[in-house]
């Protein structure tokens, strides 16, 4: 019994310390903000800074300490309603559209209350009985990969806050420079055909949506070695693809001339040449990266005028299997910003840099069911009007990503670090 008491404890000691990992990394990202900053909502579907400390912490004072302490007192109970995001089966969430007008509580409030929590979560790691302990940890796992995700919504949301000031401000001066080289020659790899297994069958942590694993046909196909890059997305503007119909599906047409797409997101110009807006500010056009901040139906349209298409999701996963891991371009590397790829494997940059839109929408897998209760909310219900990426980008942390992950978002949607590469029929 005293052997299993302290592999227990062991066992608790390195949860503990991923927690703490995780949560520190949140309060880095967020330290070069004053608190003006943390405030800024540009526009519905961006958060402000503040809002993403608070709601990470939320998630787990629901559904670890309310849930699993049944002598738990919230310190602040207003926050149980001020920061769900969209669980309706534990409350009513604050409207969307207005995280920005919670000027309070002031974020240095909201660091307070992050501490207490974690104060909590500690002790109950600590000191919850074995039984209890066991029925907690996935949700506590979840909850280390919810904030892991928020982590990237952080920076993705604050650089598009920024980008409204005509002040261009940077998210931070100490920023890596990136590295400066030429991308490669793009290649076409081929893949056989058939059936061929998708999806998470592992034991280690991954989300619903990307499970069950289960086999789907495959017609053979080949892939492009690398990224579309933004000088060869330059080609397309200068050649009047966004005005030109035939390449355009219906609601992306409308969609750019609604918004007045000429360029990719944050591109500070008509075409090459121009400049660009990052995390660390105004800085100069870089072709041989790969296109950033595009949408869906920019991607598709693209790959239309190239004479190519995207690939299916199944395809990329496919591909990713042979890939030399997951290696590349992460939140980690402190660039923040998608880098050139280079030559050393037959696929760069499968993982990290851009997330990459596939042709397929996000809808359940074969035999999927959301879990019941609260948590069946987190993927299941968003399984309509959304397509999926895949592969992670420049602000997703290393450890959070896996070939089977299945990133979703509106084919209108550009404030994400997204990009594609392109595909065929063999």
């Amino acid at each position: 019994m005293a052997e299993e008491a302290v592999e227990q404890s062991e066992g608790r000691d390195s949860w503990l310390a991923r927690y703490r990992a995780v949560r520190a990394t949140t309060d880095r990202l967020a330290a070069p903000l004053s608190a003006e900053d943390q405030m800024v909502q540009s526009m519905a579907d961006a958060s402000p800074v503040k809002w993403h400390r608070a709601h990470t912490t939320w998630f787990f004072e629901t559904f670890v300490l309310r849930a699993h302490t049944p002598d738990y007192e919230p310190p602040h109970p207003a926050f149980r309603h001020l920061f769900n995001s969209y669980y309706q089966s534990v409350g009513s969430p604050y409207p969307r559209p207005r995280r920005g007008m919670l000027s309070r509580p002031s974020a240095a409030e909201v660091g307070e209350y992050r501490q207490q929590v974690d104060d909590a979560v500690a002790q109950f790691v600590g000191d919850a009985p074995h039984a209890v302990w066991n029925a907690a940890r996935a949700i506590f796992e979840l909850g280390l990969n919810h904030e892991q995700q928020h982590q990237e919504l952080l920076l993705t949301d604050i650089k598009h806050g920024l980008f409204q000031n005509p002040l261009r401000p940077a998210y931070s001066d100490d920023l890596a420079p990136p590295p400066v080289r030429v991308a490669p020659p793009v290649e076409w790899r081929e893949f056989g055909g058939g059936l061929h297994e998708i999806g998470n069958g592992a034991r280690d942590f991954a989300f619903d949506c990307e499970r069950p694993r289960h086999k789907v046909f495959v017609r053979p196909f080949r892939l492009a070695s690398r990224p579309v890059t933004a000088g060869e997305f330059a080609a397309f503007i200068a050649e009047g693809g966004y005005g030109h119909v035939p390449l355009w599906l219906a609601d992306g047409y409308v969609a750019a001339q609604r918004e007045h797409w000429r360029t990719p997101l944050y591109w500070l110009g008509d075409t090459e040449g121009a400049e660009t807006f990052s995390l660390a500010g105004v800085e100069a056009f870089d072709p041989d990266a790969p296109v950033s901040h595009v949408s869906y139906f920019e991607a598709d349209a693209y790959a239309r005028w190239a004479g190519k298409r995207l690939p299916t999701e199944a395809e990329w996963e496919v591909a990713a299997a042979v890939a030399a891991g997951v290696e590349g371009n992460f939140l980690e590397e402190g660039y923040l910003r998608p880098v050139a790829a280079t030559a050393n494997a037959a696929l760069q940059q499968m993982f990290g840099d851009v997330w990459e839109w596939t042709a397929s929408p996000f809808t359940p897998y074969p035999g999927f069911w959301a879990a019941p209760g609260a948590v069946g909310e987190y993927n299941g219900k968003f399984m309509s009007g959304q397509m999926v990426l895949r592969g992670g980008s420049c602000a997703t942390p290393a450890s959070h990503m896996r070939s089977t992950y299945r990133n979703f978002f509106p084919a209108s949607a550009r404030w994400q670090f997204s990009g594609f590469r392109l595909a065929e029929d063999a």
